[in-house]
C-alpha cells in the first residue's frame, strides 16, 4: 500500500510537477492549495507525511505547521517545509514551527525522496539536524 503524502502548495505548476513525479515513485498524493486547507486535510486524512510550502495564501506554511504540530491528533505527522528561499533563517523558522526537515525549490527529487524515506521509516520520525 503506498504512503499518502499531503502536498500543500499554492502554485499550480509546482503542484502538478511534484505530484506527478512523486506518483511515479509510488506515493499517493493529496493536495491542498493554502495553509488553512492543509491543516484541515491533515486532520481529515492523517497522511503519512506532509510537504508544506511556506509561502501560502490564507494561512502561511509556518502557521499551518504550528497548528498541525499543536494538535495531538496530527502532531506526529512528519512535515518537510519547502521554500524557494534558501536562507538559514527560513530553515530555522520552519524548524522552530515544528517542521521535521526542510528543502529548497526547485526541488531535487532524489534529495527530497531521500528525506521523505528517512522520515517514513518507523522510529525515524525525528527532526533531522540542520543543513550545514
Amino acid at each position: 500500500m503506498p504512503y499518502t503524502i499531503l502536498l500543500v502548495e499554492d502554485n499550480e505548476l509546482n503542484r502538478d510537477m511534484l505530484s506527478r513525479r512523486l506518483e511515479r515513485k509510488g506515493y499517493e498524493i493529496k493536495m491542498a492549495v493554502d495553509g488553512a486547507q492543509g491543516v484541515s486535510m491533515a486532520t481529515e486524512l492523517r497522511p503519512a507525511l506532509i510537504l508544506m510550502d511556506l509561502s501560502l495564501p490564507v494561512m502561511d506554511g509556518w502557521e499551518a505547521i504550528r497548528r498541525i504540530k499543536g494538535n495531538p491528533e496530527t502532531a506526529t505527522i512528519p512535515i518537510i517545509a519547502l521554500t524557494a528561499h534558501a536562507r538559514a533563517e527560513d530553515e530555522r523558522t520552519a524548524r522552530d514551527a515544528g517542521a521535521n526537515d526542510f528543502d529548497t525549490k526547485p526541488v531535487d527529487l532524489n534529495r527530497l525522496v531521500g528525506k521523505m524515506e528517512h522520515l517514513l521509516t518507523p522510529n525515524a520520525n525525528v527532526t533531522l539536524p540542520e543543513s550545514q
